[in-house]
Order: structure tokens, then sequence, then C-alpha cells
């Protein structure tokens, strides 16, 4: 319980210290036009949070944040208003419950109360199926396109928006002019109704996210063949003559008005506090007596077996289905069941199933094909003259922490203040620290003073 109790003061630390940010330079666009603003991307675009989509997620979203700095900047380069972003209703989620704080306990020790992220009782979904969002500005204008789960592979792909729906995801469909198209045409339509004059692209992370999520279950090679016309698996790494194709049709489609604007690249994810919330060496053995019965217990196995008293690594099944004991630098995701470590003996008697697990060629996967996708995003940038945001090294920062105004953040699992309870998506604290660095490489690429956000006076998680 006092463990709970100091986690819970810092958060009331955290809520009480908000100084200001004291800036005296002007705001100005320099060689930007922040006009008319268009942002193009996927979950931290379109704001996801707490492990689904709510209307206060949008608003903390990082386009409409971003939006409402530049907004600062006076005319004639200043952004214009209003920022349409297909709001939706309530905070309950969309497509499904969000992620709240509360208590719990393991099945074999249900007398034991923890705090853990669950999802909201008596959920009842946002009702916007019957309800497609439509904008009364300017013609039907939408300054937010970002939509989840989309890859760049996507792009391409007919009636994307209907299949989304079909897996769980009707977002797109709430408010793409034509669900039966493909999201290029999408990108065109909106393009040409809103005639940007300033661009964000935010693009590629669900391009290796979802393998990961899935423990690593498709080839990853990033030499996977479609499994139908322009159709990639999902529970793949897209390939990345694939990805730079897509890419490429998405910026020469965003810029066609000659809009300036930034590029993001693409996060190592494996930094994400989703893979690290249980720790690899998470096995703890109080004493002797146990390594000594768990070392007699696979004594008949050919791998390299350390037990000892205190942290030891988990027992797993990698993707060649060998059993063996986890080696420094892999990964447990975090919907790992906790019962079945606590109590049905994960880990340590039976091991921990391959799609939980991310082992060192799987985690040199996704690496290797995002550092392919930032080479080819940066080529993009030169060649277009956009911006080039370096959010893969903001990731590697922010893990060591980040400090603004005397509050550092980071990516500790609920006490970072950065993520948010799914442990992939910010918070709006989160939110505002990534605007923050777009707005800083703005500023540096464009000779803008665009002021930046006030991170400390936005919420972060949120504790019974």
């Amino acid at each position: 319980m006092r463990k709970i109790c100091t986690i819970g003061a810092i958060a009331i630390l955290f809520a009480a210290c908000r100084p200001s940010v004291n800036i005296t330079t002007p705001p100005t666009a320099g060689r930007a036009k922040f006009t008319n603003y268009l942002a193009i991307g996927d979950n931290y675009t379109g704001g996801f949070m707490n492990g689904t989509l709510t209307v206060s997620g949008q608003l903390y979203s990082f386009p409409n944040l971003l939006f409402g700095q530049m907004n600062m900047v006076p005319p004639p380069y200043g952004a214009n208003g209003p920022f349409v972003q297909p709001l939706l209703n309530s905070d309950n989620g969309y497509p499904g419950p969000k992620l709240i704080l509360g208590y719990t306990s393991n099945s074999c020790t249900p007398t034991t109360m923890y705090l853990a992220p669950m999802s909201l009782k008596n959920f009842v979904p946002d009702p916007i199926d019957a309800k497609p969002f439509v904008s009364a500005s300017n013609n039907g204008q939408i300054n937010n396109i970002g939509v989840m789960p989309i890859r760049v592979c996507d792009y391409p792909v007919l009636s994307w928006g209907l299949a989304a729906v079909a897996n769980g995801y009707p977002y797109a469909n709430r408010f793409y002019k034509n669900p039966a198209g493909t999201p290029l045409e999408e990108l065109n339509y909106r393009v040409n109704n809103l005639y940007p004059t300033f661009i964000t692209v935010e693009m590629g992370m669900n391009d290796v996210l979802l393998y990961a999520l899935n423990g690593g279950q498709g080839d990853g090679t990033g030499n996977a063949l479609p499994v139908a016309l322009n159709i990639y698996n999902p529970n793949d790494i897209t390939p990345t003559a694939v990805f730079d194709t897509n890419y490429d049709k998405i910026i020469n489609a965003a810029t066609i008005t000659g809009a300036s604007g930034a590029l993001l690249n693409v996060p190592d994810i494996t930094a994400l506090p989703y893979f690290h919330a249980v720790p690899i060496n998470g096995l703890i053995l109080d004493r002797q007596g146990q390594a000594d019965t768990l070392a007699a217990f696979w004594k008949d196995q050919a791998w390299t077996k350390v037990f000892q008293p205190g942290s030891n690594y988990f027992i797993i099944k990698d993707h060649h289905n060998n059993t063996r004991q986890a080696i420094k630098g892999e990964l447990i995701l975090m919907t790992c069941p906790m019962d079945s470590i606590s109590c049905a003996g994960w880990g340590s008697t039976t091991p921990i199933p391959d799609n939980y697990v991310l082992t060192t060629d799987e985690i040199q996967f996704i690496q290797s094909a995002v550092t392919a996708y930032n080479s080819f995003i940066y080529f993009e940038s030169v060649r277009h003259k956009l911006a080039y945001v370096d959010i893969n090294t903001y990731f590697q920062n922010l893990s060591t922490g980040i400090t603004f105004n005397g509050i550092t953040y980071n990516t500790q699992f609920v006490s970072d203040g950065a993520f948010s309870l799914d442990g992939i998506h910010p918070t709006q604290r989160g939110y505002a620290l990534y605007a923050n660095e777009v707005i800083k490489t703005i500023n540096a690429y464009y000779g803008s003073t665009v002021l930046p956000i006030d991170v400390n006076k936005y919420k972060g998680i949120e504790f019974p």
C-alpha cells in the first residue's frame, strides 16, 4: 500500500507543479506558411490514447496542439482556423473501451491488490456508426486525416476504409469521402479541398508496430509477399521497396499545392513502455532452493541455464519453436497475462509463448526496417525541401529522461507521465512533448519562432 501511496503522491506533485513557459520572442512564420494546415498520419496524428480513440485524445492530438501554436503567428502566414478534426461524441472509447488505472489482483493471490490498467466498466461505444462526420466548414474541410491502424503500404488498397470497419477499426469510415476508394484517393481529395500551405506527415509506425504487437509472428525479413493485390499481412513488416513507393506517392500528393511542412520519421518502437512493462528478467527466485529446483526441472535441456536467488531471465518459446531461457535485450509484451506468470508457472516451468515475446532476431528485423524507412523519409524531406523531424532520436532521449520546466519525463510505464496506459500512445503531456519536438525542428528549418507548449499544464496518467 505504501508503494501505491508514493506513486499517488508523485501524481499529485505533477498536478501541483505547473511552471509557466516564459517566452519573450514574438511568434513568427519565418519561411513557412502555416495558413492552411493539413495533418496526415496514423495513430499519433489521430490522437489515440489509453488503448482507443476518445474525444479528449483527439483534442490533445499533436496536430491540434501544433495548430494552436501556429495560430499564434500573426497574419498573413499564421495558421487560420478552424482546425477541423472528425471528433467523436464522448470519452467512452471507440472502437473499444478506454483503459483506466484501477485495483486488481491475481487469481492465485486474490487478497493482494495492485494498480494496473483495466478496461472502462459498463462500456458503451461512442455512438458514431450511424452518424458519419460531416464538416460544416468551408465545403467539408477536414484538417486532420490521421487514422488507426493505417500503414504506408495501405495507401493503394481499394476499400481500405470499409475493410477497416470489418477489422474493428471503423473510424476512417466516419469521415472518408469514399470509403470504397483508396486512402491515396482520400488524401488527394483532402488536398484539393483544403489546398494546404503547410503539412505534417507522420507515417510508418504501423508498418512495423503491428508485427511487434503480434510477437513477431510474420515473416519479419522485409521480403513478405502480398496476400492479395496490394494487400500485405497486417502482422508483418512492410517491405522496404513497397514502403518507399507508397511513401513517395503520399508526399507527392501532399505537396502538389507547393506546401511547406515537416516529415516525421519512424521511432524505434521497441523503446515503447509496452515492451518494457514486463521485464525480461522478471523471474524472481527468493532462495537458492528454488534456483536448484528449476535447474533440476530443465536439466535435460541443451541450452545454457542460469538460475540464482534474485532476478532471472524468463523461460520462453522463440519463433523457431525452441524452448530456452531468454537473454538480455529480448522483450516480453505487455499483453502477456500476469495471472499465467504468477499462478501458472509461465516463464519458469512453462515457457512464455512466442506470441508474447520479441527475440533478438525479431528486434533486429524491426530496427532494420525502421532504419531503412527513415533513410527514405530523410531523402524525401531533402527532395521536397521539407523539415525532417527525428522522432527516432527523440524517443531514444525520452527513454533516458527529458526534463521540461523542472519535471522529468521518460518511458517508465505508468510513472513516466508521457505515455498512456496502453504503453504505446502518449498522454496529453506526451503529445505536448511530441508537438514541441516538431515545433523545435520547424523553427530550426524555417527560421520561424513558433512558441513551445507548456507541457506541464496538461494531464499525465490519472490515478484512482
